[in-house]
């Protein structure tokens, strides 16, 4: 199958998978917060952090190691799905709460072909400009040109994979009117392109590592 920018996974893993990931990232949310509140431990990027500037206040992790699992196990689906050789660059997970937007942005260049994977929670739609357009001025200030296009409504069922050229294709989300919505975004470059061997594991010496450990 020929990847054309974009296309949807559906049911790229199954739903118990799905839904026990979800429910593991949730107790570890609630715990992680419990010890960060009674000063345990301190945020320093190895259990997440409440503190990303994409998102503030909500909890997000890079590399936790259930993800990054999911990372390689998905390796042969993408293969199988949309044709594409992949290394694998690195996780990021988030639990988005009532009232979070994803603004208006393109990816960085170890996220050539990026996902989203829907572990479980409210429904939340993904918007996706095909055009491959460039009209953000400024992301954090969701500031972007006039008459930007209005880009694909893709709404993904617990378990659905939407998988898309991160660096080409603008995308977002609106203001999430639900309570929580579990989503791990799984990035990889192309394996023979420019990017590969400069950006492998996201230029941390093995996967599972945390941001820190980028060499």
């Amino acid at each position: 199958m020929a990847f054309n920018k974009y296309q949807v996974i559906k049911g790229a893993v199954s739903y118990e998978l799905a839904n026990f990931v979800f429910n593991y990232f949730l107790l570890k949310r609630d715990a992680v917060d419990f010890m960060y509140k009674n000063n345990i431990t301190y945020d320093n990027g190895m259990l997440g952090t409440w503190s990303d500037q994409q998102i503030p206040n909500t909890y997000s992790h890079y590399a936790d190691q259930v993800m990054e699992t999911l990372l390689v196990k998905m390796l042969p689906v993408m293969a199988k799905e949309t044709g594409l050789d992949l290394v694998p660059t690195y996780s990021y997970a988030r639990l988005y709460k009532n009232g979070d937007i994803l603004k208006r942005h393109k990816d960085r260049p170890s996220c050539e072909i990026s996902t989203t994977l829907n572990l479980g929670g409210d429904p939340w739609p993904i918007f996706i400009d095909g055009t491959g357009a460039d009209t953000v001025i400024d992301e954090y200030k969701n500031i972007h040109k006039p008459n930007a296009p209005e880009g694909t409504k893709v709404l993904l069922e617990v378990g659905d994979m939407l998988v898309y050229s991160g660096c080409e294709l603008e995308h977002w989300r609106e203001p999430f009117e639900g309570q929580v919505c579990g989503q791990v975004f799984l990035h990889y470059n192309h394996k023979n392109g420019p990017f590969a061997e400069k950006n492998k594991f996201d230029k941390r010496p093995m996967l599972g590592l945390p941001a820190f450990a980028k060499m």
